[in-house]
């Protein structure tokens, strides 16, 4: 096993550690595993708090900042932050103006951001939830009870922050929240294994020359196995697999996500591909993203993430952020 760690066991607090020393806007508590904006709470703002496990950087503590969450919470590597974090971060967070949750559809996810919205609600915190469940490769999966929450994670959380950034009340940043999901659509590729620090070996056996369609984030298994296609080929195949599910009615948001080791020379021209694809199919594009943003530690491969935008839902794309990973309008 070839890493930059020191020993697998704290590997995410030496991540944090890390992320404190370069990111003085953020207040990084090691020991809790809470991220937080440094001037949170932020008066008559709703605190957007998100959180899974480590390994998916730089989500979610690199989009902790202005414009977009408030509080992350780092698990284990592929494993759920545990509820008493989810806690603290909204205590951390809430103005009085309430906490929303953004859960991607993993089972200890769900479950441990309802148990953490119980805590909070018992201290008084009003709280809402968006559950992201947007990848369309496969109905069920090693830890989903229905679809998975990948890609449009990213849109949920900079959409719904900019809505709170303005003021917006909690019920009206949900809703938002949960249009951006609904309207967001995901299919990933990997082109090799995933290795985790604690196993330090490939989590499944994917041949060379062959690819799996459908991956997931945690390496869980996908659609099909295929021998190894061209950057077009694999464009045609994720982008029409969404395009099955969804009809865009107007322009589209387009993610184009690396995986973890995928560098942007290939994502660059495998949006190129995905491009021509939209293209073909009718389909405007009104903004476009490409680089790693939802991966899966060592990873090669890449995701496509359409969200379809009305004139509000582009606006608050466009609004200022300021965090870790993204960065614009400022």
């Amino acid at each position: 096993m070839k890493m930059l760690i020191n020993v697998p066991e704290t590997v995410v607090a030496d991540a944090l550690r890390g992320m404190a020393a370069a990111y003085p806007d953020l207040n990084v508590d090691v020991e809790n595993r809470v991220i937080v904006r440094r001037d949170a709470p932020v008066a008559g703002q709703v605190g957007l708090v998100s959180g899974g496990g480590s390994g998916h950087e730089p989500l979610h503590g690199g989009f902790v900042g202005l414009g977009m969450l408030a509080a992350a919470c780092p698990g284990e590597v592929f494993t759920s932050p545990v509820p008493d974090q989810m806690a603290r971060a909204a205590a951390a967070v809430d103005s009085g103006a309430g906490v929303l949750f953004i859960v991607k559809n993993y089972t200890g996810d769900v479950l441990n951001f309802d148990m953490a919205a119980e805590l909070a609600e018992d201290e008084g915190i009003q709280v809402g939830k968006v559950l992201v469940n947007d990848d369309v490769a496969v109905t069920d999966s090693l830890f989903t009870a229905g679809r998975r929450g990948t890609g449009a994670t990213l849109f949920v959380e900079k959409i719904a922050g900019a809505a709170a950034a303005e003021g917006q009340p909690l019920e009206r940043v949900e809703a938002i929240g949960r249009q951006v999901n609904d309207s967001s659509r995901s299919f990933g590729v990997a082109l090799s294994a995933v290795t985790t620090p604690a196993k330090g070996s490939p989590t499944f056996d994917l041949p060379a020359g062959e690819l799996e369609l459908g991956i997931g984030i945690h390496g869980e298994p996908g659609r099909e196995r295929r021998p190894m296609m061209t950057s077009g080929e694999i464009a045609d195949f994720a982008v029409n697999a969404i395009l099955d599910d969804m009809t865009p009615r107007g322009p589209v948001l387009v993610l184009v996500n690396g995986m973890g080791a995928t560098p942007l020379l290939e994502l660059f021209g495998f949006n190129a591909e995905v491009q021509r694809v939209l293209a073909e199919r009718g389909v405007a594009v009104a903004r476009t993203l490409v680089g790693n943003y939802v991966t899966s530690l060592d990873m090669a491969g890449a995701s496509v993430t359409l969200c379809q935008v009305d004139e509000e839902l582009l606006r608050l794309w466009d609004a200022p952020v300021r965090t870790p990973a993204l960065r614009w309008g400022m």
